[in-house]
């Protein structure tokens, strides 16, 4: 009479030799994630601080401790911040002295970039030296003259100082970084284009700019940032509060006797900062496209 054998029973040390190394994996990957969890925590803290400030009241500010949480949910602080505070007009003043600026300098940088790059011409290098050493200047230096400039034009009860001031000075970094984009894109495809007949104009138009559209979005981006936070020069070339941009009114938020309204300060800087963040948040695939492309050498 034969008897069945039952199957072996793995021991418990054959059982550990099979099992996935799972412990040990997530001990080694501990480090980085307590790295990724502290600087997702220093980004989004003061965040959350700031618009916890958001809502509290004058007495908070002056009473409470620094990161006591406010008593209620007071919007009447944005209200302020809207309507006494008049951030909505220094809004409109940044809107229409930013993007105008943005506008020209991407298309003079753009189309500067793709000639001292692609186009070939005795003496290139030497411009392309000269929009580099724009950025060697240092802005404080030209302020002073500038503002004589513009003073003798009459042109100093506008936001065209803004708009000509923002355009120069982001033309050099534009130049160089558009520049450098280009470089990245083979030779050959404006040649086919070339052979097919299209002229330098079309090739810039059809060819380079649809291949470049991630980097423009980029340096775009990057500009906005500077002339959006900008603060010296706003303050030195705005002579009234009409023209105030959202930068400068923040500093306005003053009540009687220069006593400074906390609550629709953080609004204000709630209603700015969160803007921008949103604007960043909608691009951010562009912006890594862009730079991913600025990377690589043809």
């Amino acid at each position: 009479m034969s008897t069945a054998t039952l199957p072996k029973t793995p021991t418990s040390v054959e059982r550990d030799r099979r099992r996935p190394p799972v412990r040990r994996a997530s001990l080694r990957r501990l480090p980085g994630t307590l790295l990724i969890a502290l600087l997702v925590a220093i980004e989004v803290l003061p965040l959350l601080w700031l618009l916890m400030n958001s809502f509290k009241s004058q007495d908070e500010f002056l009473n409470a401790p620094t990161w006591a949480l406010p008593r209620a949910l007071n919007f009447q602080n944005y209200a302020d911040a809207w309507v006494t505070g008049n951030i909505g007009h220094y809004l409109l003043n940044s809107v229409l002295a930013v993007f105008p600026a943005l506008f020209l300098m991407l298309v003079l940088g753009v189309a500067a970039g793709f000639v001292l790059e692609v186009m070939v011409f005795r003496g290139r290098g030497g411009i392309l030296l000269l929009f580099l050493a724009g950025i060697m200047v240092p802005g404080q230096m030209i302020l002073l003259p500038l503002f004589s400039v513009y003073f003798q034009a009459g042109l100093t009860g506008s936001l065209w100082p803004l708009i000509i001031t923002y355009t120069a000075t982001g033309l050099p970094l534009t130049v160089f970084m558009m520049a450098t984009y280009f470089r990245a894109i083979p030779r050959e495809v404006f040649e086919a284009s070339t052979l097919d007949g299209a002229s330098i104009f079309r090739s810039f138009r059809a060819v380079a700019l649809p291949m470049a559209r991630n980097s423009i979005v980029t340096v775009g981006l990057v500009q906005f940032f500077f002339f959006w936070n900008d603060l010296l020069i706003a303050l030195t070339f705005t002579n009234s509060s009409q023209l105030r941009t959202v930068q400068v009114g923040l500093l306005n938020f003053t009540g009687q006797f220069g006593a400074t309204q906390y609550g629709p300060l953080f609004a204000a800087i709630c209603i700015n900062v969160f803007g921008i963040l949103a604007i960043y948040l909608v691009l951010n695939q562009r912006i890594m496209a862009g730079l991913a492309s600025g990377a690589v050498k043809g």
